[in-house]
């Protein structure tokens, strides 16, 4: 569903990140871990098109993200860390102006709008304004609006970020409805979250790929706490090994 070829992205002399490979398959949900500024959010944005790449590719839902943007992003549903909403609107007249953004068509377009508030009870709150609401109400509209249109590839960026406990329980039940139906990549530096809701496991640190398979077969005899830590550490040795060469000449 999801497939990445020696993806760099660079700013200037920074390399965010270096050369990446992975494939994801349909109906998974992938855990993106790593420390912070590993490289997560700029892979992201590599896959829902926002930034192109430096070099390499990759597609998504069999479209290449740097010849069919278009395309790749009728198949993603994508909810950043901060949700885009629109605080003069009203929940279900932005889930409906996203849905009409996406493509749903007007024959289908109320249901597809009922549905995406109903799976994140949103119904209640459904002519409420976007202002109204509290964080936990904003990041459920983000997540509404990531899957009216029943994308094949949801996206998600830190969705528990700044929820209190019975929110993030509701965001991970929700995740976990999804699991078969979507392929779902959930970008977090939270291990539980990963956890209670992935079945599989990729770990980006220093813009590389330290680790990565099913959480079943690498938690088989160590901690999800103990591999993580030992991944990035590797990294960070070999990236301080690469430096210290450079500057040998």
């Amino acid at each position: 569903m999801i497939k990445a070829q020696d993806l760099c992205k660079h700013y200037g002399d920074v390399e965010a990140v270096k050369g990446i490979s992975f494939e994801i398959p349909e109906g998974a949900v992938v855990g993106l871990l790593g420390p912070n500024g590993a490289g997560k959010t700029t892979t992201i944005r590599l896959l829902t098109t926002f930034l192109p790449p430096t070099s390499g590719t990759a597609t998504v839902a069999g479209y290449d993200i740097k010849k069919q943007p278009a395309e790749v992003r009728k198949h993603i549903g994508y909810l950043p860390e901060t949700p885009p909403l629109y605080p003069e609107m009203r929940v279900d007249e932005y889930v409906t102006f996203v849905a009409k953004l996406k493509g749903v068509g007007r024959g289908s377009l109320g249901h597809a709008v009922e549905k995406a508030l109903t799976r994140c009870s949103l119904t209640d709150v459904a002519h409420k304004l976007c202002s109204q609401l509290s964080k936990g109400y904003r990041q459920r509209v983000g997540l509404a609006q990531a899957i009216v249109h029943e994308p094949k590839v949801i996206i998600l960026d830190e969705p528990t970020s700044g929820l209190d406990p019975a929110q993030i329980i509701e965001i991970r039940q929700l995740i976990s409805e999804l699991k078969g139906e979507h392929t779902v990549v959930l970008s977090t530096h939270i291990l539980s979250e990963v956890s209670e809701s992935c079945s599989e496991l990729l770990v980006i640190a220093d813009g590389s790929i330290a680790l990565s398979g099913t959480i079943a077969e690498l938690t088989a005899e160590q901690s999800l706490e103990q591999l993580f830590l030992q991944a990035v550490f590797k990294r960070k040795q070999h990236a301080a090994a690469q430096e210290q060469k450079l500057a040998q000449g």
